[in-house]
C-alpha cells in the first residue's frame, strides 16, 4: 500500500466500520487510557523483581510478562467494545451481569480463599474475580432500568435497578468484599442522582448506605480491625501502610530512578494494591501527580462528554462508568497515602492483575462506545472537531 493510500485510510468519507469508529470515538480519552496502560506495563517491570522475590517466584519478571499479556488483552477488549452499538452494549451487559452473578453465587462452594475472603475462581493457573466484570455491567443495567422507568410505560425500572444492586451487594458482602460494595454503592448512587430522581430519595439512599457501612464495623471483625488500625496507629500493626509511606517519602521530587527503588522491597502487595508507592519511590512526586492528573482527565472529560449526551440512558450509563473508574483510582491512591483505612483495591490499568485489567478495558470500552458521536447524540449547536472533541 502506498503512502498516499495510507494517509487517506481514515478520511472523513471513509464509511467502513473502522473509519466510522475512528471519527466518532473520543481520541483524547483513548490516548490518555493508552498512556495509562503503557505506564502500568512500565511499573510492572519496576515491581516484578521485588514481588517475585517476596513470593519465592523463580523468574524475576514473572509478573511483568503476565501483565504485558493482560495489557494486550485489555487493549483488544477496550477497542472491540468501543466499536459496539448502544443496543449491543446493553445486551452484553445483561449477559455479563448474569454470568458474573452466577459465578459469585458459586464462589462459597468452589472459590479460592485468600486472606480470609473467597473472591476468586481458579482455573488453568489463572484466577478470575467475577465481581470486577459485574461492576460495569451493573452500571449499564441500572442506567437502563432508570431510563425505562422514566418512560412511563409501566416498567418498574427503579424497583428492578434496586433489586440488581441489592443482589450484587449481598453477594459481595458474603465473600466478604466491603470495598467493592462501597464502590458499586457510590456508582449506583451517582446513577440514581443523575437519573433525576427526587433529592429526598437520594438523601434516603445516602443515609441507608452510611448506616450499612457503619454496621460492617460491628458485624465484620476484619473491617473493625482495619478501622481501628487507621484511627489508632500507635496501638496496632500498621506495617503495610508504614512501608508504603516510607517508599513514597524516599522518592522525593524526581525519584530514585528506574529500578533503583529500595523501600519497595519491604512493601507487601507492592505489585497490586500498593504499586502507587513503587512508582512514587522510583519516579518521585512529579510522576505521582502526573498519574493522578491522567485519571482526573479521564473522569472529568468523560463526565463532560456524558453530560452532553441527549439520551437519558446513555448519559447516566456513561457518567456512572466514569464515576466507577474515578472512585476506584481515588480509593487506591488514598489507601497508599494513608488517608483512609486499608482496602484491597487495584489502581486501574496500573496494578497487576488479569481480572482488573480486562475489566477496566471492558469498562472504558463501554464508556467510549456510549460517548461516541452519533446523529442526535449531543445537544443542538455542537460540532465535531478533527480531533474527535466537541466544538
Amino acid at each position: 500500500m502506498s503512502l498516499t493510500s495510507n494517509a487517506h485510510a481514515f478520511a472523513r468519507s471513509d464509511r467502513t466500520a473502522l473509519g466510522v469508529w475512528w471519527w466518532t470515538v473520543d481520541r483524547w480519552l483513548l490516548g490518555v487510557v493508552a498512556v495509562l496502560i503503557a505506564l502500568g506495563v512500565m511499573m510492572s517491570f519496576a515491581a516484578s523483581p521485588a514481588a517475585a522475590q517476596r513470593m519465592n517466584v523463580g523468574d524475576p519478571f514473572h509478573f511483568a510478562v503476565r501483565q504485558c499479556v493482560f495489557a494486550v488483552g485489555a487493549t483488544v477488549v477496550l477497542l472491540g467494545v468501543s466499536m459496539l452499538e448502544v443496543k449491543t452494549i446493553r445486551r452484553a451487559a445483561f449477559c455479563i451481569y448474569l454470568v458474573a452473578i452466577l459465578v459469585m453465587i458459586a464462589l462459597p462452594f468452589a472459590g479460592h480463599n485468600a486472606k480470609g475472603a473467597t473472591r476468586w475462581l481458579e482455573f488453568g493457573g489463572f484466577s478470575l474475580q467475577p465481581s470486577e466484570f459485574m461492576k460495569p455491567a451493573l452500571v449499564i443495567l441500572v442506567a437502563w432500568m432508570f431510563a425505562e422507568g422514566q418512560k412511563g410505560n409501566g416498567v418498574p425500572g427503579v424497583s428492578i435497578a434496586f433489586g440488581l444492586y441489592a443482589l450484587a451487594a449481598g453477594l459481595l458482602l458474603i465473600q466478604p468484599d466491603v470495598g467493592q460494595t462501597v464502590l458499586i454503592t457510590v456508582a449506583f448512587g451517582a446513577c440514581f442522582w443523575m437519573a433525576g430522581v427526587p433529592l429526598s430519595w437520594v438523601m434516603l439512599l445516602g443515609g441507608a448506605a452510611v448506616a450499612g457501612l457503619s454496621s460492617t464495623y460491628f458485624l465484620m471483625p476484619h473491617v473493625a480491625s482495619r478501622v481501628d488500625r487507621f484511627l489508632s496507629p500507635d496501638k496496632a500493626d500498621t506495617h503495610q501502610v508504614d512501608r508504603a509511606a516510607e517508599a513514597i517519602a524516599a522518592g522525593r521530587l524526581f525519584g530514585r530512578g528506574p529500578g533503583e527503588g529500595v523501600m519497595k522491597r519491604h512493601v507487601p502487595d507492592l505489585h497490586t494494591d500498593f504499586i502507587y508507592s513503587v512508582g512514587a519511590e522510583e519516579y518521585g512526586l512529579v510522576f505521582s501527580l502526573l498519574l493522578i492528573s491522567l485519571f482526573a482527565v479521564v473522569v472529568i472529560r468523560g463526565l463532560y462528554k456524558a453530560m452532553k449526551l441527549s439520551d437519558p440512558f446513555e448519559q447516566v450509563a456513561a457518567a456512572g462508568l466514569f464515576v466507577l473508574v474515578g472512585q476506584q483510582a481515588f480509593i487506591n491512591v488514598a489507601v497508599n497515602l494513608n488517608l483512609i483505612p486499608t482496602k484491597g483495591m487495584t489502581l486501574p490499568f496500573i496494578s497487576y492483575g488479569g481480572s482488573s485489567m480486562l475489566a477496566m478495558g471492558l469498562t472504558l470500552g463501554m464508556a467510549l462506545a456510549l460517548t461516541r458521536r452519533r446523529p442526535g447524540a449531543y445537544s443542538q449547536g455542537e460540532g465535531l472537531t478533527s480531533s474527535g472533541g466537541l466544538t
